[in-house]
């Protein structure tokens, strides 16, 4: 019997180790097809007027010099419109000294005295957009900085009427401290392969990311506004699904814009990935259980203890090292450039380890920490516990 289930778990480890082979080959074919695409280069195209909306709460590392590539844009018109909940925000200040550094920039500040859902952010955007003047609306998150051909790359697609919504890859700049590096690492070699994947294999993607959010005031509007989504934690996800599912493509640009990560310490880096697990399974079941495919050299170690070092082990071993390295460097160094990747692809290892625990612990527990609150998730939805 004992035979028999360490043969069953051998068995196992084998399939886990191809089935992550053939995922990360699926990483590597998409990557090439994205450069391609980058390399072929973008007609010029119309440069509509632009809103962009920023929610802001407390402040992040690098902020103001986040906020101020925004006001930055080669780009012929456009306004910023910041929004907080509290009068007393910190990041008020970095309003009020962009305001004096860039005056011939349209930037304003509202305060969002509502709660419109759980989702604080969002609660703000939908009080925020009826300030807005132009039909182009961009939304992005306030520890992203952009390039200066940011708005012209990110708002060409929107000239075809057929696309309704633009979103980014984005590459981590860590802070200091272990936790920083791994979330930087996660973003580069797990994160933004599985994006490019899902954009292969599905044709396209069907949802949106954080970094960018590129619409038309319409297609928002159609979708019920930012209101429908008020109670979503995954937000930028439900309006990209929400705008895909309504018959228009989602589009993923070619430039790649920077988030700064905090400092993480180590056990604020689980938490924040078990807080990003539980959202995926909860909004992706399907997809969440789909990521045991993607754990190449937890399963090959297993495979290689089952095998008992056998010489096919070693080789299985071998090749989910090299590929897993391939998607490392062509991902986060070519496609994403990511100049801190070199020196942190050492970590790989211990991350794809530390990944696969959160991964199982994704599945019990329905409670996540979320801007220094608890929440129940609940079909996507935030549900505020008690204290």
């Amino acid at each position: 019997m004992i035979q028999y289930a360490a043969r069953l778990i051998e068995i196992l480890a084998v399939l886990g180790t191809l089935s992550a082979a053939a995922f990360y080959l699926l990483c590597i074919a998409s990557a090439i097809q994205f450069l391609r695409r980058r390399n072929a280069g973008e007609n010029a195209g119309p440069t509509p007027a632009v809103s962009i909306l920023k929610p802001l709460k407390g402040t992040d590392p690098g902020m103001y010099e986040n906020l101020r590539s925004h006001c930055l844009q080669d780009y012929p018109e456009f306004e910023i419109i910041f929004g907080v909940s509290d009068d007393a925000d910190p990041a008020r200040a970095f309003v009020q000294q962009l305001q004096m550094e860039f005056p011939a920039i349209s930037i304003r500040l509202i305060v969002c005295r509502r709660t419109l859902g759980t989702n604080s952010k969002v609660s703000n955007l939908a009080q925020m957009l009826p300030e807005a003047r132009y039909q182009h609306i961009l939304v992005n998150d306030s520890d992203i900085r952009v390039p200066r051909d940011y708005l012209r790359r990110v708002l060409q697609p929107l000239g075809n009427a057929k696309v309704g919504l633009v979103t980014c890859l984005y590459r981590g700049v860590p802070a200091a401290g272990l936790g920083s590096r791994l979330e930087s690492l996660f973003i580069s070699t797990d994160f933004c392969p599985g994006v490019l994947a899902a954009r292969l294999v599905e044709g396209g993607i069907r949802f949106g990311l954080g970094s960018t959010l590129a619409f038309r005031r319409a297609d928002l509007v159609s979708m019920g506004g930012f209101e429908a989504v008020a109670d979503y934690l995954a937000d930028d996800y439900e309006i990209g699904r929400r705008i895909a599912a309504s018959g228009l493509q989602v589009k993923l640009s070619e430039t790649v814009v920077e988030t700064f990560l905090p400092s993480y310490k180590f056990g604020q880096f689980v938490t924040h990935q078990l807080r990003w697990a539980r959202t995926i399974r909860d909004s992706r079941p399907g997809g969440y259980l789909g990521l045991a495919a993607t754990f190449a050299l937890p399963w090959a170690l297993l495979a290689l203890i089952c095998a008992r070092g056998a010489g096919w082990a070693w080789a299985l071993a071998g090749t989910a090292v090299v590929l897993r390295g391939l998607v490392a460097v062509l991902v986060g160094r070519v496609v994403l450039q990511d100049p801190q990747l070199p020196r942190s692809l050492a970590l790989v290892p211990f991350r794809d380890l530390v990944g696969l625990l959160v991964w199982l612990a994704g599945f019990q527990g329905d409670v996540i920490k979320w801007r220094g609150d608890s929440f129940a998730l609940k079909n996507g939805k935030l549900v505020r516990t008690d204290p």
